[in-house]
């Protein structure tokens, strides 16, 4: 009898211990990354591989070749790491058996010192569910294994392993263990806190910007005010796609970056295919409501969306273009909320945003290069510290034509209509320039958070300069008097 419970302790002990990787070792799914990852490189020959859809491992094949994955990145689940630790320190085998592409399968089993034995898709064959299962069964015979797996798909390969460790999958892991099947439930899945995270309902703080053409028009009635709450609405939901758009284009560039690594889908938090299915339900929200305001909203909304895509893909990777294509983009969102709320928007006022946000994108760009942690280029952009001198001086330019065309707007006709009392609106260009500088200043510090307007909400002594240069304009139009008597 002794000799018999050694003999099955050496058998448990010699027993490989295979791992699915999507979503069982990985946090993730490398079909999805690659994906992502070849869109950034490379759009139109990522679009071109999707012919392939009817043949998965040529699919495979052709995204992981365009993407370059840096399989070492990956987010990996530490439960599942742990016990291929323990399992190798007992000196079993771990290997990985996967319906991703060979090549990269390979790569991460020797980033983290598996077995160089794999099991994967390629040369025509998609090793998944019983594919895989008899893949196995004939490298290591019937119960000669154990299996990790996350999903029905793998209940083939469970049918035929010793034990089933099931991750995150507890509807598998019920009925393995209603089917008389060693079991073993390992934590997995993702969060709808994740997900909320991932939509960064902080950022919806800048679409107050809408708010601003009804402000300096002194429009404030119901009617005009709630369109343009409805254009807030549509515009954070559009925004909150193309954060996610924006998210999954940069997984790499976001796990080499010391803080955005924790992002919900560069950690591995939330699954790339729930951000995607999220990103398509927030962009038919975001035009639904853009559809029921006026075509002229929509059609802000639609460029919006189309601008922050390219963004996404290219733009930002170009040095000046980005910071042009950023103040562009804040610029649409004044003149969306103009759309939403019927409001004629001054051509003055335009003119006199773009330079501010052209500032403020400096600003965003100065705050990364100062908190950067080595000289080389930002991570997905063009700059490195090389260019601060050249950022602080374009972001003194946007300053200079800023108050340049306030000064200007309150010799206006349109102006003088609006604001009687001209020499307020000079007093106004006070405060205004003392923000615009202190905001640069701290960029070039490396004093702010990653996003200036969000950064400018929460800055308590700014608030006070934009509340005392709102203060100074509606005593310039008037409007105390007309409200207060």
């Amino acid at each position: 009898m002794a000799a018999s419970l050694r003999s099955r302790a050496r058998s448990v002990t010699m027993r490989p211990l295979v791992l699915d990787v999507d979503g069982t070792f990985l946090r993730t799914d490398m079909l999805l990354e690659c994906f992502w990852g070849a869109l950034g490189r490379d759009p139109l020959a990522t679009l071109a591989a999707l012919r392939h859809l009817r043949d998965r491992p040529q699919l495979k094949a052709e995204l992981a070749a365009l993407a370059q994955l840096r399989t070492d990145l990956l987010p990996v689940n530490p439960d599942v790491a742990a016990r291929a630790a323990a399992a190798m320190a007992e000196g079993r085998e771990v290997v990985l058996a996967s319906a991703a592409d060979r090549g990269l399968v390979a790569r991460l089993a020797a980033d983290h010192g598996l077995s160089p034995r794999v099991f994967a898709s390629g040369e025509g064959v998609n090793l998944k569910g019983a594919v895989k299962a008899q893949a196995l069964v004939a490298a290591f015979g019937p119960r000669g294994f154990d299996y990790a797996g996350n999903e029905p798909a793998d209940r083939a390969v469970w049918d035929q392993a010793e034990t089933a460790l099931v991750v995150g999958d507890a509807a598998s892991a019920r009925a393995l263990a209603a089917a008389g099947r060693p079991v073993q439930h390992l934590p997995g899945g993702w969060s709808v806190r994740a997900l909320a995270r991932a939509l960064r309902p902080h950022q919806w703080v800048k679409n107050v910007l809408l708010l601003l053409p009804m402000i300096a028009a002194h429009q404030f009635d119901m009617a005009t005010l709630l369109p343009v709450l409805l254009g807030v609405v549509a515009f954070s939901a559009a925004a909150s796609a193309i954060y996610i758009v924006n998210d999954l284009l940069d997984l790499e560039a976001d796990r080499l970056h010391p803080v955005k690594h924790r992002r919900p889908f560069a950690a591995g938090a939330v699954p790339i295919g729930v951000g995607m299915l999220a990103c398509l339900g927030l962009g038919g929200v975001a035009l639904m409501i853009g559809a029921a305001l006026n075509m002229a909203f929509l059609g802000v909304l639609i460029l919006y969306m189309v601008t922050s895509l390219a963004y996404s893909l290219r733009l930002k990777r170009a040095r000046w273009v980005d910071v042009a294509t950023l103040a562009g983009l804040y610029t649409l969102r004044v003149v969306a909320g103009a759309a939403a709320g019927g409001i004629a928007a001054s051509l003055y006022m335009l003119i006199f945003v773009f330079p501010v946000f052209l500032t403020l994108g400096c600003v965003k760009r100065l705050t990364e290069l100062a908190l950067a942690p080595d000289a080389g280029r930002l991570p997905g952009r063009g700059y490195g510290r090389a260019d601060r001198a050249d950022l602080l001086n374009v972001a003194g330019l946007g300053v200079f034509g800023a108050l340049l065309i306030f000064f200007l707007y309150s010799l206006s006709e349109q102006g003088r209509a609006l604001y009687p009392d001209s020499w307020l609106m000079w007093l106004a260009m006070l405060p205004i320039g003392v923000w615009l500088v202190r905001m640069v200043a701290l960029g070039w510090m490396g004093r702010q958070d990653h996003d200036p307007i969000v950064f400018a909400m929460r800055d308590k002594l700014g608030l006070g300069l934009v509340m005392l240069t709102l203060a100074l304009m509606f005593w310039a139009a008037g409007l105390w008097g007309q409200w207060f008597g």
